[in-house]
């Protein structure tokens, strides 16, 4: 029995007083009141999911550990950086801090991964083609809009642009991660909800911060975005539904909904969207950069939507199966087996072969399951469609359940003696100490088929009512016997 997952005292008062410490961080002025209050609130949101991965026991908690060191590196990242520009008066780049930052991505990712990967219990193609599609997308507005103009900047040196590019970088991975998190299966607790929020408002704090950087303009609000997303993590893994952040669900993956096909059809057109923006904004286009995100789309694209045709088909082909299987046995229904006594009857009359068909049934079921109850009763009904369509393999006969305990059995190229010869050794394979009893009618060329069945059933109830546990075979067409009662 789960434990209800209902807010704990450390999260309602993490709900209150965090976003009151944020405020009141955001309103001081750039100082060491601020970057000690800043610097206390991050460091309290890592503690709090390494707290609450220790207090509820995830079964992996290699992910929140993850989480959790890569925000204790980005408040490091702050703490050297605030050090360094208030207490030594200056702001190099790169710096120590950079390492703080720059490792923050890669544990921030790993942690990620680690979420997917206990999610999923195994493979998920679609889900990782729609990842795909979405981060390339996304990758080639970074590219465009960030690391483009960060690489192309002459005013600084090159270690220092390919440093400043490698952020955008970062956070296209960590987006990738994201996604992928969205698209894995599982449960959509307040802890996956959560985490998903936090980690979405660290990609548009950093990306609005590297915007801001290329234009050498910064605003202390994007300090309330940061915090407010390491909140909402420490909030993820204090919720007690972060058990089930990890657990393996019984589905295979997300349903494809509609809002899923629009997110893909949107990152989709990212591509040729960014060249007409450029076009239209008067800016030089990047054609290389959208050919080949282009092509490399259309491939994803055209996999996924195979991915999604096989999937129809297969699940096409598996109602297909359960409408002429019976669920039980996983014999012929009645429905495939009257299907291929109509096979055998084109084939009989083409090759001028006999055709023969049986009716069994289990000798005193209903006293049966009064006995021992339905599910044996139904082990019965399995394991003699197990033994009988054994003994029948090879033969070129059909084996079909025909309705309750009754089978069908349908005997091409046999006349009567013969079918009646195979009919009879299959009673000594009757399991249980069961016996059963049949009636065995060879086709005139001429009569209905449903006339056919008629017979062999009416010799079935000769067998029944001349002691059971005996094959009888029917006399040649003509008026069914009406003095026999119906005797199971």
């Amino acid at each position: 029995m789960r434990a209800p997952n209902l807010p704990t005292p450390t999260l309602r008062v993490h709900c209150v007083l965090t976003p009151l410490l944020i405020a009141l961080c955001v309103s001081l002025p750039n100082g060491p009141a601020r970057t000690v209050l800043y610097t206390v609130t991050g460091f309290a949101c890592a503690g709090l999911i390494a707290l609450g991965t220790r207090r509820y026991h995830p079964r992996d908690p290699t992910g929140w550990r993850l989480v959790a060191a890569g925000v204790a590196a980005w408040i490091l990242g702050d703490l050297v950086y605030s050090y360094t520009e208030v207490v030594l008066g200056a702001e190099p780049f790169p710096s120590l801090a950079d390492v703080f930052y720059l490792a923050a991505y890669p544990l921030l990712t790993l942690g990620l991964w680690s979420f997917v990967r206990s999610r999923s219990g195994g493979g998920d193609r679609e889900g990782v083609i729609d990842t795909a599609i979405i981060a390339i997308g996304f990758a080639l507005l970074s590219w465009i809009f960030l690391m483009q103009p960060t690489l192309a900047d002459g005013t600084a040196s090159v270690p220092a642009r390919v440093l400043a590019a490698l952020y955008p970088v970062g956070d296209v991975l960590l987006l990738a991660l994201l996604v992928r998190l969205f698209t894995s299966s599982g449960a959509r607790t307040a802890s996956f909800r959560l985490l998903g929020a936090g980690v979405l408002l660290m990609l548009v704090t950093d990306s609005a911060y590297q915007v801001q950087s290329l234009n050498g303009v910064y605003s202390g609000i994007l300090d309330a975005g940061w915090l407010a997303s390491y909140a909402c993590v420490a909030a993820a893994a204090l919720h007690p539904s972060m058990r089930r952040l990890t657990e393996v669900e019984s589905t295979t993956g997300v349903e494809f909904s509609r809002g899923r096909l629009l997110a893909l059809m949107f990152a989709s057109l990212l591509s040729p969207g960014t060249m007409l923006l450029q076009l239209a904004l008067g800016l030089s286009p990047e054609p290389w950069a959208v050919g080949l995100s282009s092509v490399v789309l259309f491939v994803l694209v055209v996999l996924r939507m195979s991915g999604l045709l096989t999937r129809v088909q297969e699940q096409s082909e598996q109602l297909a199966a359960l409408a002429r299987t019976d669920a039980l046995t996983g014999l012929p229904n009645r429905r495939s087996g009257d299907a291929e006594l109509h096979r055998m009857q084109q084939s009989a009359l083409a090759g001028g072969h006999p055709l023969s068909a049986a009716m069994l049934d289990l000798d005193r079921f209903k006293s049966f399951n009064d006995t021992f109850g339905h599910p044996a009763g139904d082990q019965l009904l399995l394991q003699a469609a197990t033994a009988w369509g054994g003994a029948l393999d090879g033969t070129g006969a059909v084996l079909a359940r025909w309705g309750g305990e009754e089978f069908l059995v349908l005997l091409p190229g046999r006349d009567l003696a013969e079918a009646a010869a195979v009919v009879e050794g299959l009673r000594p394979r009757t399991p249980l100490a069961q016996t059963f009893s049949a009636g065995v009618a060879q086709w005139d060329r001429t009569e209905p088929l449903a006339d056919l069945v008629a017979r062999a059933d009416a010799a079935l109830y000769e067998a029944k009512h001349a002691g059971r546990d005996r094959v009888v075979t029917a006399a040649g067409p003509g008026p069914r016997p009406a003095d026999l009662t119906p005797l199971r």
